[in-house]
């Protein structure tokens, strides 16, 4: 079976699927249902070839395929364009975009490929220029991958850090302003406590406000120093996830077998356990 086969076996499907004799379930979904379907399958691939594992991501950039056939075939069914349209616009587009690869232009390395790119979507494809480059971001992007592709946008007009330390230093300032904030809310409730009358839900509400504004900036400093060092910081908190998890099941395992409830009481304990797992370094 070529390529072209594989594809058309999927396609036939999906048809099948959808069909009035077809899965009950699959019937039943929309492009709407779906999308949380394809965020999840597309970050169980980059799990998967974070690991390096061929056969797992295999399997997930299956998982991918079939949901982006399934939903371009849901509009198919609905007559607003088809897969084949779909496949020809993408192929059409690429060919547009790589002039250095299926024509004559000649470029220089991939920074100049980028430029050409940008410029082909305005000359050729008719798409506004933007008003700022941050409006290139997409804004139904995760908060934390937008981030980072905002910082990289404006690093790309020179507004950037010139030193690591300089975003550590930044990062340090946004930690000492959520204490502050912290301190604010402190204050505020010792104050209602002793003069309730003296503080108003407006007044808790605006520091709780300022509290979270904080944070953000914290967590977007973060994000800005993995940019600066050339690490993913979506992969980097994937990876975070990855090792809390294998961590605290070894837990769980070990207060299991210890028969010892997991609860506040027990904390040493189970500390304890956790340090044993980052020994083994699970």
């Amino acid at each position: 079976m070529n390529t072209g086969e594989a594809f058309r076996g999927l396609y036939d499907i999906v048809v099948r699927l959808r069909a009035l004799d077809g899965c009950p379930w699959d019937r039943e979904q929309t492009p709407l249902t779906l999308r949380g379907n394809l965020v999840e399958e597309t970050y169980e691939c980059i799990e998967a070839i974070g690991e390096k594992d061929s056969s797992h991501t295999r399997e997930e950039l299956g998982d991918i395929y079939l949901l982006a056939t399934m939903i371009s075939y849901m509009y198919e069914q609905e007559g607003l364009f088809s897969v084949q349209d779909v496949l020809q616009e993408v192929s059409e587009k690429y060919i547009r975009r790589h002039p250095h690869v299926f024509g004559g232009v000649k470029v220089r390395d991939s920074a100049e490929v980028l430029e050409n790119w940008q410029q082909i979507k305005v000359e050729q494809e008719g798409r506004k220029p933007k008003d700022s480059i941050l409006d290139e971001v997409s804004r139904g992007l995760p908060p934390l991958e937008k981030a980072q592709k905002l910082q990289k946008k404006a690093a790309k007009l020179g507004f950037d850090w010139l030193e690591v330390q300089d975003v550590i230093a930044k990062l340090e300032e946004e930690l000492q302003e959520v204490q502050d904030a912290i301190a604010a809310l402190d204050i505020s409730a010792k104050t209602e406590e002793l003069e309730p009358a003296a503080v108003s839900g407006d007044n808790i509400e605006a520091l709780q406000s300022n509290l979270e504004d904080e944070l953000g900036d914290v967590l977007f400093s973060i994000v800005n120093l993995c940019r600066f060092l050339n690490v993913d910081s979506s992969i980097a908190l994937e990876r975070a996830n990855s090792k809390f998890t294998k961590r605290f099941k070894h837990v769980e395992k070990r207060m299991r077998e210890s028969n010892t409830e997991m609860k506040q009481e027990n904390l040493k304990l189970m500390d304890s356990f956790w340090e044993d797992a980052k020994a083994a370094q699970l």
